[in-house]
């Protein structure tokens, strides 16, 4: 089998709002079509027009290769190979930050490939299956504007929603400080554990609550001045308190805080992931299976996390494509305990609502394992037409 060309389509939701808070309003998603027909399709958590720029530049020697110029021609059912190779090859652009983000998307591609190539669903590729079924969270984000009473009640609202829905597991994204905070709603720091516990009280003991602050602080005494109380509201963990660089502070919370720490989503490699453990001393790691490198590397790091007894909850707020690799990578690793997901009927991003199909569905709080060939999803084709329009009529806007 030969990869016959790759492509890296840029979609775009129509109504993107600059000032959100959410990397589910673009996209970028790989095409790797191969000689016997088969194509696979992978994506990743990253500008979309730079990923892009990554992924289809040529390279002009040995240490600074192209991805797509040096796949073509190749067999594409041994990834992991594979990724080790560009990874090297692209050395002076990667090793780390958007070649290896967009590796990422690459790299699920050709999983998908070798899936379908063996007839087998991906995880049957990595490894042993780890569980019997599959438990999702829901990632639960008010909008800006309004009130504080208006914020933890919408939040009360989707965690009584989710509950509804089956979910056993939600994160409550509290962003009232810091560089990502929501509009219009800085506000003391009470006002976190104020929403944790009315969230808490309006869902019962038996539903598993997170936090993400979304770097709100700038050290751990901080952040211990703050989260004592939540404790008592049994929090599952707190996600990137913390500035994702400072190992340090990271290091220094985790041996005090009352609560697990959870980091990882903008990370890219195993490499960081062992600084982030060794040095930072994080409970919970958090890969996002196209920043990261893709599954290849996802898995790694889960092995690494496996070693030293951490909990592994990976991030993927993107498109069902995110979604469908994170269940393979969700299959196999042990100490994996939860990743997000999005139940495409609820979504409000078009993106996650309308561009895969045949997606698994959520019954009773738990997702089957995956069984259909490869990622087991497709593109609609008339969704992924309508966003890549959507793209182009916005680059040719740049350039007028």
């Amino acid at each position: 089998m030969k990869i016959m060309d790759l492509r890296a389509h840029v979609l775009l939701d129509p109504a993107y709002d600059r000032e959100a808070t959410s990397s589910n309003q673009d996209t970028v998603i790989v095409e790797v079509t191969t000689d016997e027909g088969i194509t696979g399709y992978g994506e990743t958590d990253l500008n979309a027009w730079i990923a892009r720029a990554c992924i289809e530049a040529p390279g002009t020697h040995t240490m600074d290769r192209g991805l797509r110029e040096t796949l073509l021609g190749r067999d594409p059912r041994d990834p992991a190979a594979l990724w080790d190779e560009l990874y090297v090859g692209t050395a002076m652009t990667g090793r780390r930050g958007a070649l290896v983000h967009a590796l990422g998307a690459v790299d699920i591609a050709l999983w998908d490939v070798a899936g379908q190539a063996a007839s087998k669903p991906v995880w049957q590729l990595l490894g042993d299956a780890a569980h019997e079924h599959l438990t999702p969270y829901a990632s639960l984000l008010p909008g800006g504007g309004g009130s504080v009473d208006d914020f933890i009640g919408t939040l009360v609202d989707q965690a009584i929603w989710a509950s509804r829905l089956g979910f056993r597991a939600a994160k409550l994204e509290i962003l009232t400080r810091g560089p990502y905070v929501h509009e219009g709603l800085a506000a003391p720091d009470s006002i976190m554990v104020e929403t944790i516990a009315a969230v808490r009280a309006a869902v019962g003991p038996d539903f598993t609550i997170m936090v993400d602050v979304a770097y709100a602080w700038e050290t751990a005494n901080e952040v211990l001045a703050v989260i004592e109380p939540w404790a008592e509201h049994d929090v599952y963990f707190l996600e990137t308190p913390l500035w994702s660089d400072d190992l340090d502070e990271y290091a220094r919370l985790a041996e005090r805080s009352p609560i697990p720490i959870a980091a990882g989503e903008w990370l890219a490699t195993r490499f960081e992931f062992l600084d982030l453990m060794d040095r930072g001393h994080v409970h919970v790691v958090q890969p996002d299976v196209g920043r990261v490198g893709g599954l290849t590397e996802a898995l790694r790091v889960c092995r690494l996390a496996e070693e030293r007894g951490l909990t592994v909850v990976p991030h993927g707020w993107k498109t069902g494509f995110t979604v469908a690799a994170t269940a393979q990578l969700a299959t196999v690793a042990p100490t994996l305990q939860f990743f997000e997901f999005v139940p495409q009927e609820v979504a409000e991003s078009p993106l996650r609502r309308d561009l895969v199909q045949d997606e698994l569905s959520l019954e009773n709080g738990l997702l089957a394992l995956p069984s259909k060939p490869g990622l087991g999803v497709v593109p609609d084709a008339v969704a992924m037409e309508r966003f890549v329009s959507a793209a182009k009529q916005k680059e040719t806007s740049w350039h007028r």
